[in-house]
């Protein structure tokens, strides 16, 4: 027996269902064995029925698998699931976060095309920019993600495209999507949002405004840190740009990577409320420890953007950063005095993680791009899992009492 993706044969109608719904059933098509189940396709190539079939299923005259590097139908299955869940047209799966974000600017923008892009971002995706990118021709300038003016007074004639995180790593800072939106469309270009943090679950760019979302699926999206994975999604007339870059360079989401993503989001709802209600809980704590000099996290009345995450998302994510008291060496001495959270750079998983971003995540940065982005050498980062939440309390209490 042949088994063939069929275009036409959705596992469900599945429309105006909500959020959950999606979440553990949209893009699933079941093959000729009836699995219940996601059915996990570990092949690289397909056996056509004819040359003449392979002809034109190469030249995309037919539908249907032509080679792993750019069809799989459980990559397929994952990148139909965020598309549903995003409110996106298609979705585009790639081999980690950072190779979506490569993905996104090596598609969408030429030499000479000028790029604006947060100070806000990840370590990593300055290092991308800045080390390569500019190489090629692509110009890049860096706003302050909240300053709305700043953004207006940075465009050049030439600016394609804005790039940002909201909420940000690690400092949790936001900016207005829908005004950012509006202020990139009327001057021409796209405005692409990294939504690591929230995962539709919490917030959805695209109905907020903006043309591209993307996510490390490193992250939230797998959700016990297990694979590594990026996605983008967006319009069909953007994705297609993004397919081509994929067909040709080959950043691709392996299938089994691809799997357990489709198993993450099943519970990414759940998770992601009972995590950013523990986050809450563990932010108003923190602000009462003396030992603690300031806490970045959105949930709290103090955070100078409260009132716009209440807006555009739906609750206010896991990750809590606070600066301790003293420099570099008070931050270390915290993080290495406890002993249930994980040291490690990874966040959204179901464990609680701790980091200093200063040498870690952001450690590749110079001095300065550290201090534009907000990054000081106390700042340490917790991404908040599903423990009780009084065992971490206590753990970060032992922490703090190093001090």
């Amino acid at each position: 027996m042949t088994l063939e993706w069929d275009a036409g044969r959705l596992d469900s109608d599945l429309k105006g269902v909500g959020f959950d719904t999606l979440a553990v059933r949209a893009g699933q098509r079941r093959s000729p064995e009836g699995e219940h189940g996601e059915a996990l396709f570990l092949t690289s190539s397909y056996v056509f029925r004819t040359a003449a079939d392979a002809a034109a299923r190469f030249a995309g005259e037919v539908p249907g698998n032509v080679y792993s590097r750019y069809t799989n139908p459980t990559v397929r299955t994952f990148e139909e699931r965020i598309a549903a869940l995003e409110g996106a047209e298609q979705a585009v799966a790639t081999a980690s976060g950072m190779s979506a974000i490569l993905a996104i600017v090596m598609s969408l923008c030429s030499g000479g095309d000028h790029v604006l892009v947060s100070r806000s971002v990840f370590g990593s995706t300055i290092s991308l920019f800045e080390k390569y990118l500019k190489r090629f021709g692509v110009e890049v300038d860096y706003v302050p993600l909240a300053d709305l003016n700043a953004w207006k007074e940075a465009f050049k004639p030439n600016t394609k495209l804005l790039f940002v995180e909201s909420p940000s790593n690690p400092l949790a800072e936001l900016v207005d999507i829908s005004a950012l939106a509006d202020i990139a469309h009327a001057r021409g270009a796209l405005l692409a949002v990294d939504n690591c943090f929230c995962t539709p679950a919490l917030q959805q760019p695209l109905k907020l405004g903006a043309d591209i979302v993307m996510h490390s699926a490193t992250k939230y999206i797998d959700g016990q840190g297990r694979g590594m994975g990026g996605v983008v999604a967006g319009r069909s007339e953007q994705m297609k740009e993004v397919v081509g870059f994929l067909r040709t360079a080959g950043p691709t989401l392996s299938p089994f990577n691809a799997w357990l993503f489709l198993k993450g989001l099943e519970t990414l709802r759940i998770r992601m409320q009972a995590q950013s209600e523990s986050a809450l809980q563990l932010a108003l704590w923190l602000e009462q420890q003396p030992q603690v000099e300031r806490v970045y996290y959105a949930g709290l009345p103090s955070h100078p953007q409260h009132e716009l995450a209440k807006k555009q998302q739906s609750a206010f994510g896991a990750v809590v950063s606070f600066e301790a008291k003293g420099g570099r060496d008070a931050a270390w001495k915290v993080i290495d005095a406890t002993r249930v959270i994980s040291i490690t750079t990874n966040l959204g998983d179901t464990k609680t993680t701790i980091a200093h971003p200063a040498t870690t995540s952001h450690g590749r940065l110079t001095p300065q791009e550290r201090a534009n982005a907000g990054i000081r050498d106390n700042l340490i980062r917790v991404a908040v899992g599903l423990e009780v939440l009084a065992d971490l309390k206590a753990d970060l209490a032992r922490g703090l009492a190093a001090l």
